[in-house]
């Protein structure tokens, strides 16, 4: 059965105990940072910073409003990342999360322009190969659902470690079910723009989020306020990404194939005429 995290954004306190949890178990480094002018640090995402929680501030009726949300991969059903991959170094798990084999990772970079959350980022080369010589991009970096902790039957490190319990996790139909009943009642309650964000989009997310704002209006602030975050859109357009895998690759590689078959005959008619020549 498909896992999924619930991360109910109107219990989020801002701790950062999920993001420095996310370091201590994959043994992520620290990055120096500075005061910026923002409770958000670091201000971005990184090959060493998978999860980072996210401040915003707006004003409404006169009075300061304010949220945090953690962002990182979505783990999307129909994936862009995986259907752009050459290498198959990004794939979908059986349980349900887009899982990572570095191993099997070029560097190419198509995840990085793939994904509508701009969520994958390229380590430098020389930072993987320890030679400040070398130029270029290394392996590609992303939260990986702590999937070496769900194969293990263990919580992901993020959602064990949030204390305001915002991060729920289980069975994906459990935590749309949590997330539609949470929506109801902050309706009830006096928050009407609430949504569950995710439950449908790119096939279904396997991190969705309980949201008292419309994604719109969140992916506005982001514009305004950190260009950094992970958009938030409704409608990612994705689907020609697939083309790549299905069509591109298929082509290119009897292109390539009939361009070594047509490089070999051209060699042997070369040799063969340059042979009755030397024989005249």
């Amino acid at each position: 059965m498909a896992k999924a995290m619930l991360v109910d954004l109107t219990k989020c306190t801002g701790c950062r105990a999920c993001q420095v949890a996310c370091k201590q178990w994959n043994d992520l480094p620290a990055v120096n940072t500075v005061c910026w002018g923002c409770y958000d640090n670091p201000p971005d995402l990184s090959p060493s910073t998978w999860n980072r929680i996210a401040f915003y501030e707006w004003e409404e009726d006169g009075r300061p409003q304010w949220m945090f949300r953690p962002v990182r991969c979505f783990h999307c059903t129909d994936a862009p990342c995986v259907a752009a991959c050459p290498t198959g170094a990004l794939f979908k798990d059986t349980r349900g999360f887009t899982a990572y084999d570095e191993s099997l990772c070029n560097g190419c970079g198509y995840c990085t322009q793939a994904c509508p959350f701009n969520i994958p980022r390229l380590t430098d080369m020389d930072v993987v190969a320890g030679k400040a010589n070398i130029t270029g991009k290394g392996k590609t970096s992303k939260c990986t659902f702590c999937q070496d902790r769900v194969h293990n039957d263990l919580v992901p490190a993020c959602a064990k470690t949030c204390s305001p319990g915002a991060i729920q996790y289980g069975e994906r139909a459990d935590m749309v079910a949590l997330g539609q009943a949470r929506v109801a009642e902050l309706k009830a309650n006096g928050t009407p723009e609430a949504i569950l964000y995710g439950e449908n989009l790119l096939g279904g997310l396997g991190m969705m989020y309980v949201l008292p704002k419309s994604a719109d209006f969140i992916t506005d602030l982001d514009k305004e306020q950190n260009e950094g975050n992970a958009p938030m859109p409704v409608d990612p357009p994705y689907r020609l990404v697939n083309v790549w895998q299905k069509i591109l690759q298929p082509v290119g590689s009897i292109a390539f194939g009939v361009t070594l078959v047509g490089s070999a005959v051209a060699y042997l008619i070369t040799r063969r005429t340059i042979h009755m020549e030397e024989v005249e």
